[in-house]
This record gives C-alpha cells, sequence and structure tokens, in this order.
C-alpha cells in the first residue's frame, strides 16, 4: 500500500505527540531515597539514611551540580531514581528527581533569578544577568502552574 506525500505527512506530524506521554512517564519512574545530603570519602556526594548507612548517588552533570550546592548541605533530602549497585542513579534533571525537607515539607528544589524572573533547577548564574540564583524551593503542586 502506498501512502502519498500529504497522507505521510498526516501520518508522523502527530506521532512525538503520541508518544510523549509515554516517554515522560517512564523517566519519571523509580525509587525514592531520602537522607541527610552529605558526602562519602572523596568527595562523591550521598545520602545518609535513617539506618546510618552512607549510599554515593551519581546523574546527570545538572544533578551533580545540584548534589554539591554547599546550600543544600546536610539538607533532609530525597532523590528519585534506581538502585545501581552501591551506588544510587537519580533520574534526569527534567524528571522533578530533587527535592528537600522543610519544616515537615517535601519541596522541589530550583533555583531563581530575581533580576530576569527565570527559574532554573541547577544552581549556577543566570543564563540572562549572569547574576548567581538563588534556591528557591517550591512546592511541587504548584510549581507547574506559575
Amino acid at each position: 500500500m502506498a501512502i502519498g506525500r500529504r497522507g505521510f505527512l498526516r501520518l508522523f506530524a502527530f506521532t512525538p505527540v503520541a508518544l510523549a506521554p509515554a516517554v515522560f512517564a517512564s523517566a519519571e519512574t523509580g525509587t525514592a531515597l531520602r537522607g541527610k545530603l552529605t558526602k562519602v570519602p572523596g568527595d562523591l556526594p550521598a545520602l545518609q539514611t535513617a539506618e546510618g548507612k552512607l549510599v554515593p548517588l551519581t546523574g546527570d552533570a545538572d544533578t551533580v551540580g545540584v548534589l554539591g550546592d554547599a546550600r543544600l548541605a546536610q539538607a533532609d533530602f530525597e532523590v528519585i531514581g534506581k538502585q545501581d549497585g552501591e551506588k544510587f542513579t537519580i533520574n534526569p534533571i527534567y524528571t522533578a528527581a530533587l527535592f528537600a525537607y522543610k519544616n515537615g515539607k517535601r519541596l522541589r528544589v530550583t533555583y531563581w533569578c530575581d533580576v530576569c524572573s527565570i527559574r532554573t533547577y541547577t544552581p549556577g548564574l543566570c543564563w540572562c544577568c549572569r547574576e548567581e540564583t538563588a534556591l528557591d524551593l517550591q512546592d511541587p503542586d504548584t510549581l507547574d502552574s506559575k
């Protein structure tokens, strides 16, 4: 069966939209691990669980950037990902896999530029004004509605 040019375009025009929910759904799954954000010998980021076990953490470069943020040192922290041998691999930064607890409330780790009103998810300089972004913990239920 031959598909004409117009039929071909119609067939593939909606394919990414149809597949997007499956891609994002699979990227956001995983196991939660909670503990105190710290480091293991060798300066690698880790979580110290309530049982006292140190679990080394790994992830993409942006995620590791968050784990190295001194403002989050010793924070009650939760990561989403999977156990990978002795290490815990955190899901990619775009999947919302990093949370800190403040006053018992689970908050997503974000960064905010007061000058440009730009939100990012990794610490560093604002891409617009080049000023340092501020740590800005946000309620994950209301963050996407802003």
